[in-house]
C-alpha cells in the first residue's frame, strides 16, 4: 500500500533527521513510528481512572488511613511538635 502524506516544515526536518541519524528510509521511519504508537496504545489501560490508578502518583501517600478526613488534626499535631511555642 502507498501512503501520500503532507508534512509541514518542522515535521519534514524531523523526518529527515531521523532518516539520517538512524540510517532509515522514509518507509522504515513510518513503520517504526506506527509500531511504537501501536505498542503504547496496547500497553496502557484505558480510561482516566485506570491511568491514574496505574500511575506512581496515585497511592503514593504514606500516613494514617483516615488522613483525608482528619487531616486538620494531623497538621495541627505536626505543627505543635515542630513549633511547640507557637
Amino acid at each position: 500500500m502507498r501512503i501520500n502524506a503532507r508534512l509541514d516544515d518542522e515535521h519534514m526536518e524531523k523526518l529527515e533527521f531521523l532518516k539520517s541519524k538512524k540510517h532509515l528510509s522514509t518507509t522504515d521511519v513510518l513503520k517504526l513510528a506506527i509500531d511504537t504508537l501501536y505498542e503504547e496504545s496496547q500497553s496502557k489501560p484505558g480510561g482516566t481512572i485506570q491511568e491514574l490508578l496505574g500511575s506512581d502518583f496515585v497511592g503514593g501517600w504514606e500516613g494514617p488511613e483516615d488522613g483525608s478526613t482528619n487531616y486538620k488534626k494531623y497538621v495541627t499535631e505536626y505543627l505543635d511538635e515542630k513549633y511547640p511555642d507557637r
